[in-house]
């Protein structure tokens, strides 16, 4: 348990806050591109090795639900100890994962890969839940761009992952191992790096410490949602909302991008094609939180939710319409599928973290990422199959217009809080 301080005032809790940012941008950097790894390769990799395309989402399902219950663990475990060790643990047991994976396509043995798939997991649900570590400390009218800052810094490993396959694949070829595994190898020291650098550097632990701020000025706190620290009252019927925009974006986003590597080869697009794509779709889901967070805290996450929509429904749309063999069409589909998932986790995040209570906000959001994981495993598992049965192009359709659904959604979020 982090020693916290005997009383903070409102400059040592803006100080925590702005350090806390530091060192989630520091993690966050590394973790970035040990997320990218599955996402790049981990459907071609089980397509090599099932030999069956409609088997091809597996991985994707696996490692989210992997993601899942890491998910509600953290949020246990935060809700008792604070981030600094659920966090670090976490990071460090997905890069665990990654080097099983690169063990089981040299043993090529789909056991192994598919439990090191489960545990490699454990690393997308840090990354996803470090982003409410910057937010702990934050001012109830920044809480958007709190978890934007927290998840830009992502873009950056998430960006070079993808487009190091090539040269990854020569290394991972010089240690006897089959080329695809060369992400897996890079994705293991990215994780550790991160939980290490957490478990060191996050002190004093922000979770704790925005408690303890939470009781010291509970009085003064009432009444006050807009103007301070936190909000002293949940609404449920906010988390709910909240929760279906962050499970929405997750499926439509998941679902179309495990196909696309798949629908890719076989126009037969390079494997550096692959990489570029991947690369900017994960750029897109991650570098406009630059701008994404201070434009929820201007305009609200109520009219950012539909734009998220909207811009789903886009990239479906674009994604069908596309000739396979072109790869500009595939390259704007993918980015606007990135964009519109960026857009929905900054808004769903911002809608759950002003909905809870501070007594249960991390057990909160460790429950609503496990229902994020489990629906985002469910999509790339059947995006598959929907895929070997009726096509890229229906698959894509049907998820843009599924993304519809947050429209009339956030149209039913109390005004009064948003």
């Amino acid at each position: 348990m982090t020693t916290l301080l005997k009383s903070i005032t409102e400059a040592q809790r803006q100080q925590l806050h702005r350090r806390t940012l530091t060192v989630v941008l520091l993690s966050q950097t590394f973790g970035g591109a040990g997320l990218a790894a599955g996402i790049s390769v981990g459907a071609l990799i089980a397509q090599d090795m099932l030999g069956t395309e409609a088997l091809s989402g597996l991985p994707t399902a696996l490692f989210t639900l992997g993601a899942a219950l890491t998910a509600i663990l953290i949020g246990r475990v935060t809700q008792r100890i604070g981030r600094r060790i659920a966090l670090g643990v976490g990071f460090i047991a997905g890069g665990l994962g990654a080097i099983g994976f690169a063990l089981a396509t040299q043993a090529n043995s789909p056991v192994l890969l598919f439990i090191s798939l489960f545990i490699y997991g454990a690393g997308t649900a840090t990354n996803l839940q470090a982003r409410y570590a910057g937010t702990d400390l934050a001012p109830a009218n920044r809480k958007g761009t709190a978890i934007s800052t927290a998840m830009v810094a992502t873009t950056i490993g998430a960006v070079a992952g993808p487009n190091l396959i090539e040269p990854l694949g020569g290394l991972a070829q010089n240690l006897g191992l089959p080329a695809l595994a060369g992400p897996f190898l890079l994705a293991a020291v990215a994780y550790i790096l991160a939980g290490t650098i957490l478990i060191s550097l996050l002190r004093p632990d922000p979770y704790t410490v925005a408690q303890q701020w939470e009781q010291q000025h509970a009085t003064q706190a009432a009444g006050q949602i807009h103007d301070d620290a936190n909000a002293p009252a949940g609404s449920p019927r906010l988390v709910r909302i909240g929760a279906l925009v962050l499970v929405i974006s997750q499926v439509v986003m998941v679902g179309i991008m495990t196909m696309t590597p798949i629908h890719m080869r076989a126009y037969d697009h390079t494997m550096g094609a692959v990489g570029l794509v991947i690369g900017l779709h994960v750029g897109a889901m991650w570098l406009p939180s630059l701008f994404t967070g201070p434009i929820v805290d201007r305009i609200g996450p109520r009219l950012t939710t539909i734009i998220a929509g909207l811009t789903l429904l886009a990239a479906g749309l674009v994604a069908a319409l596309s000739p396979g063999e072109s790869l500009a069409g595939i390259l704007v589909a993918l980015v606007l599928l990135g964009l519109g998932w960026n857009i929905g986790l900054v808004s769903g995040t911002t809608l759950v973290v002003h909905g809870t209570h501070p007594d249960v906000r991390a057990a909160t959001q460790g429950s609503i990422d496990v229902w994020y994981q489990i629906f985002g495993a469910g999509a790339g598992m059947l995006s598959g199959i929907l895929m070997s049965v009726t096509g890229f192009a229906t698959l894509t359709i049907l998820g843009g217009i599924l993304a519809m659904i947050l429209v009339p959604a956030i149209l039913l979020a109390p005004r009064e809080r948003i």
